[in-house]
């Protein structure tokens, strides 16, 4: 299916949602808008307690991904923060939510660029009544600063390690859309098992997610924990968690770990690799007198993402993302598990 057809055809909850937003949900034209059914919600994160004393009519988030939740559930944020990453034609925003907002026949909200941390003032300037951050790295002071432009939804327990299914919970029950929000989780579980069982030789397969390598310094890898969410994404795809990744994660609440190049015999339990980088990266790896004994690398089971790509978001799953990158991104591990 081409991917603007599966982006489509991902919610048809999401485009339900949009109704009832529609309906329920205030404009900022109404003085005050009709809040008489809201209850205060009160969400407890890694950073503190927000309580959200009135229904939101004017929504911002911060950091990667937490936009596609109203999105998807058919509320258009006044800012966001603009995709550094992925974004192939430079426009801030990436395909699959430039999709969602055609679908919509809204505006592109607000763009905050992130590239030097937060913009407080443009955040400021939007005038929201939430914001949005349930997937994030904000810091202590991060949070406190942008808690007092409007209530605050943080990560939970681990920046960036805020799992798909938990973003979306977090940050629709912050916009009173709990209901909508379990049901998009649904449609999506439903979605990624439909897919997953047209490519069954990656079943069972172990994987690892190694960070950015650096091909001019391989004395080092770096790799990303199971508080990360494109190594948990691994297990919604069928496949499992190698025993060495498993370990190193136990002993830390980091997102990722770094070991020396002497010591990748840890993972010979692994039996693919997925990582970002150039087309002459695996060739990089095969060279390399340590890396290369990686029963993963010596067999070719590598997945490179291309960086400058949509595609290269592919493992990080997010509400709008899964249903516009799932295929391609199983093929491609599909591809790897050919070579285990």
């Amino acid at each position: 299916m081409p991917r603007a057809s599966r982006l489509v055809a991902l919610p048809a909850t999401a485009l339900l949602a949009a109704g009832l937003a529609a309906c329920s949900t205030p404009s900022s034209g109404d003085e005050g808008g009709d809040s008489k059914d809201w209850s205060p919600v009160t969400i407890e994160h890694a950073l503190g307690t927000t309580t959200i004393e009135s229904e939101p009519e004017r929504v911002a988030t911060v950091n990667w991904a937490n936009h596609e939740v109203p999105l998807a559930l058919g509320v258009v944020p006044v800012g966001m923060a603009a995709a550094n990453f992925g974004d192939d034609d430079g426009d801030g925003v990436l395909p699959w939510v430039e999709e969602r907002l055609t679908e919509l026949d809204a505006d592109t909200p607000e763009l905050f660029d992130e590239a030097d941390g937060i913009d407080f003032e443009a955040v400021a300037d939007t005038q929201p009544d939430v914001i949005l951050a349930a997937y994030s790295g904000l810091t202590q002071e991060d949070y406190d600063t942008l808690s007092e432009i409007a209530p605050v939804v943080a990560y939970p327990e681990t920046a960036w390690g805020t799992p798909w299914r938990e973003t979306i919970e977090l940050n629709s029950k912050a916009l009173g859309m709990a209901d909508e929000g379990a049901e998009l989780i649904a449609d999506l579980e439903e979605e990624i098992d439909a897919s997953v069982a047209e490519h069954p030789r990656i079943e069972g397969r172990s994987a690892m997610f190694l960070t950015h390598v650096d091909a001019t310094d391989l004395s080092e890898v770096s790799f990303y924990t199971t508080h990360d969410t494109r190594a948990r994404f691994f297990e919604d795809l069928g496949m499992e968690t190698p025993p060495s990744i498993a370990t190193a994660s136990s002993d830390t609440d980091k997102f990722s770990l770094t070991r020396s190049a002497e010591q990748a015999d840890a993972f010979n339990d692994v039996d693919i690799i997925v990582t970002y980088g150039g087309d002459d990266l695996v060739s990089t790896l095969e060279d390399d007198p340590l890396l290369s004994q990686m029963p993963a690398v010596e067999r070719g089971s590598v997945v490179n993402l291309p960086e400058e790509s949509p595609l290269g978001t592919a493992a990080n799953p997010t509400p709008l993302s899964i249903s516009w990158v799932l295929e391609d991104y199983l093929s491609l591990l599909a591809e790897a598990a050919d070579e285990a």
